[in-house]
């Protein structure tokens, strides 16, 4: 343990920065995975649909309603919101912007998405403007409320 924080205390605050950032991300996209995994026990999906087969959620979005969406947004929110605490609680410095590199990348994953699945354009605007900078931003408050 102590060659570990030997060999920590010798990195570069620049280097410090990129592991807890990336450790951040990796941390959230699991909190992201995990609640999309729980969604259909939480809140029971249409006939047919399994959102672990991409192309069953794809055929059968139409089916999804309003509330079928609160999980997804949740996960994408919390995903985020968790990557940028982590990363800006262990950063050495930077900390809002390594909160907005989270809250980017997560954004970029959002982007994707949004490419991808034909969700409502409601869901799509809701989800873009909301659950990734915001929450970025929030988790940089969180984490530096002093």
């Amino acid at each position: 343990m102590d060659k570990l924080i030997q060999f920590w205390d010798g990195l570069s605050p620049r280097i410090k920065n990129i592991i807890v950032t990336i450790l951040g991300i990796l941390i959230g996209g699991q909190v992201n995975s995990f609640l999309v995994k729980i969604s259909p026990y939480v809140i029971g999906l249409p006939n047919g649909v399994d959102v672990n087969k991409f192309e069953t959620l794809v055929a059968n979005i139409h089916l999804f309603e309003p509330k079928h969406f609160i999980m997804p947004f949740l996960a994408h929110a919390l995903g985020t919101l968790v990557a940028a605490f982590i990363a800006c609680k262990l950063a050495v410095s930077h900390h809002f912007r390594i909160a907005m590199v989270c809250g980017g990348l997560f954004f970029i994953g959002g982007a994707m998405a949004v490419w991808m699945i034909p969700a409502p354009m409601w869901f799509n605007i809701l989800d873009l403007t909301m659950a990734y900078i915001p929450m970025g931003w929030l988790g940089y408050k969180l984490a530096n409320n002093k």
